[in-house]
């Protein structure tokens, strides 16, 4: 039976009338104590007695947390039931005769070590079921389905998990009654966790705080959403909506109610989570990202949500244009927004029908003559180049014109696009004049991972 997490006034109360004693003794230090709620079983007393010494950064956190002022407590979040698959036996030394207060009868709580989605969700049911559609929630399975790099075995396990799965997400297990170490530590966005569920909610809610300001920060996305292939962070500093931000971030209050996040009034440039997940306008609040997009700008060629074969998203991108339009008019005026949303589409059309388009026609000519080997990918030259052109600068190009980032639009996106592309077509005509085959890589290094797909995510196939 799911545990029963218990609201009270004790707490309050209990603050208002310290507060007031301690009005009256104004040269005297107050000594801070975190007193816990009557209703809080023993157990969860002795859980963070013994963090308070063993981990005193986690039960700081804790304490900190709005968790910790409703009286939720390490079990409400931990507590496993019985025969579950995710019970660590770590904590069974702790659970000894005699430990708990007021001579109450010990026995051992089963505990998990790892929180997911499905926990949270007991108290956050709209929010866990929104992110479960996201790519957020499913990038794991995306990234199997389209990435060369797992699928062609081209990195080694270890370049994985500390690189691709340290955002994308690992296949938790249990080895010897822990979390395997080849899968934890790790909080990836599309962590598959033994009970079924999908990703991690300290992904952005980091433990043990779990504060809704950390989530609205632009630094918080910006962990995974940067770099060569998706610099969001980046482009996103370089805009005005960064600018502002940058200038401006010690006037925002990010601890406004959730829900209640006001452009104007407790922000005066979005954030991230501003335009993509927090209720503005007419438009409610989110935890689906898939949400309010109209282009996907990380395919290859660039298509409509709905058409993006490794998740389709269940939406309709004309809804989720004006979803984000009403976001961008909490600010902005209609010709502003229509103008922005007009070059962006130019931008699309032209990455697609005058880069994508025939550098893949050329490519899918070389592979049928046999002047390009499909054993391996990236073992060729052009393999690589064609993969860059659509990987980085081509996203470059088509995020850095969607965030208002002009140095990305044109010197890290178009501008390398044209590089990468006469490149490719000159090395790939020569093959086909010549008709010879490319060279490839006699010795790739560290190309050792496993090109087997987790049968958690798509069953024995």
């Amino acid at each position: 039976m799911y545990r029963k997490v218990t609201f009270t006034l004790a707490a309050a109360f209990a603050v208002i009338a310290l507060t007031a004693i301690a009005a009256g003794a104004q040269n005297f230090p107050k000594v801070r104590e975190l007193r816990m709620d009557r209703a809080t079983p023993p157990q969860g007393t002795a859980c963070i007695e013994c963090h308070k010494q063993e981990t005193p950064g986690i039960f700081a956190d804790w304490a900190m947390s709005r968790h910790a002022s409703a009286g939720i407590t390490c079990l409400d979040c931990h507590q496993a039931q019985p025969g579950e698959g995710d019970i660590t036996t770590s904590h069974e030394k702790y659970y000894s005769m005699g430990n708990l207060p007021m001579g109450e009868k010990q026995y051992y709580v089963p505990v998990a070590s790892a929180v997911t989605p499905k926990d949270c969700s007991r108290c956050h049911p709209d929010e866990a079921k929104q992110y479960s559609k996201s790519k957020h929630a499913n990038t794991l399975e995306i990234i199997w389905k389209i990435d060369p790099w797992l699928n062609g075995g081209m990195n080694s396990e270890n370049e994985r998990k500390t690189g691709c799965f340290y955002c994308h997400g690992t296949v938790l297990k249990m080895k010897d009654g822990s979390l395997d170490k080849d899968t934890w530590p790790n909080v990836g966005v599309g962590r598959l966790n033994m009970d079924g569920s999908l990703g991690s909610c300290t992904s952005c809610h980091t433990r043990h705080r779990f504060a809704v300001m950390e989530a609205r920060k632009p630094e918080t996305c910006g962990q995974c959403h940067l770099g060569p292939d998706h610099p969001q962070i980046e482009i996103y500093n370089e805009s005005k909506h960064g600018d502002i931000y940058q200038a401006f971030k010690q006037e925002y209050n990010f601890n406004s109610a959730p829900g209640a996040w006001t452009p104007g009034v407790d922000y005066r440039a979005p954030t991230c989570a501003s335009c993509h997940m927090s209720g503005s306008g007419n438009v409610a609040t989110t935890h689906d990202v898939t949400e309010r997009i109209s282009w996907e700008t990380q395919a290859p060629l660039t298509i409509r949500p709905s058409e993006f074969k490794p998740l389709p998203a269940a939406t309709d991108w004309k809804v989720e244009r004006d979803k984000m339009k009403n976001i961008c008019s909490q600010c902005h005026g209609q010709a502003w927004i229509d103008d922005f949303y007009n070059q962006l589409d130019t931008s699309v059309k032209e990455y697609n029908e005058v880069y994508f388009k025939p550098a893949k026609k050329v490519l899918d000519e070389l592979y049928a003559k046999g002047l390009l080997d499909k054993t391996k990918y990236f073992d060729e030259h052009l393999e690589v180049t064609f993969y860059e052109l659509w990987h980085h600068e081509g996203r470059r190009a088509r995020m850095g014109t969607a965030m208002m980032a002009p140095d990305y639009a044109w010197w890290h996106g178009f501008y390398e696009c044209k590089h990468h592309y006469n490149q490719f077509m000159e090395e790939a005509r020569h093959l086909i004049d010549t008709n010879t085959k490319a060279y490839r890589y006699p010795d790739f290094p560290n190309a050792t991972g496993s090109t087997t797909r987790p049968e958690q995510i798509f069953g024995k196939k």
